[in-house]
């Protein structure tokens, strides 16, 4: 697949000033990485927004700076956004070298059907949403697919170990027992929302108890 291509221009206006820029249409950005220097750039925010709805996790994108002779090849480490409006903030692009193995974490995403659901009424759970892998830039998966269908009884799990990983090219850095999904029993998991309901009750009870009283006015 090709890389995705987004031109910028470097940056000048740096600290509280940038809320100008995105006034302006621009989203503030560094880039950095191994062995360089930080640099500040900035983006259009209509093409920066267009390239990131059709992106996918850890995908390359040659990224070409205004003055300089060749683009950079980068991956986007992190993204801003404004929690109210979901503005774009800041982002930021970490550089990689195409012949050196780094580091990333792939989602993962739950497929198929479990009999334990169908037949029995359980309730799928997923307990873990990515794995840490290293490999070259290209070999990272966009996901790992893991197929429930496995899972056909109650209490039945799959474990970071059923993932199909191509350990020729991937490291994987996450624990192999790990559980990825698991099928509970109803009861089990409305006695476990009840739980978790009850903890920070608790909690607020334990800490009003233990602390101090408040002497009385002219006491």
């Amino acid at each position: 697949m090709a890389n995705s291509e987004l031109q910028v221009a470097p940056r000048t206006v740096l600290g509280k000033k940038v809320a100008a820029l995105r006034r302006n249409g621009k989203t503030p950005a560094n880039v950095f990485g191994h062995r360089i220097d930080s640099t500040s750039v900035q983006a259009d925010t209509a093409a920066l927004t267009q390239l990131l709805r059709g992106m996918t996790r850890n995908a390359i994108i040659n990224l070409k700076v205004d003055g300089e002779p060749s683009p950079r090849t980068v991956v986007i480490r992190d993204i801003t956004r404004d929690p109210v409006s979901d503005m774009l903030l800041h982002v930021d692009f970490y550089q990689v070298s195409m012949t050196e193995k780094m580091r990333a974490e792939v989602p993962i995403v739950l497929v198929g059907t479990s009999d334990a659901v169908a037949t029995y009424g359980g309730v799928l759970l997923q307990t873990l949403e990515t794995v840490h892998v290293e490999a070259l830039p290209n070999d990272i998966p966009t996901q790992f697919e893991c197929d429930v269908t496995a899972i056909t009884q109650l209490d039945g799990s799959l474990h970071v170990s059923d993932l199909h990983i191509d350990t020729s090219k991937v490291t994987l850095h996450t624990d192999p027992e790990v559980v990825v999904a698991r099928v509970a029993a109803p009861r089990l998991v409305a006695e476990e929302e009840a739980a978790a309901a009850a903890a920070p009750a608790e909690g607020a009870e334990a800490a009003a108890a233990a602390a101090p009283e408040t002497p009385a006015p002219g006491a």
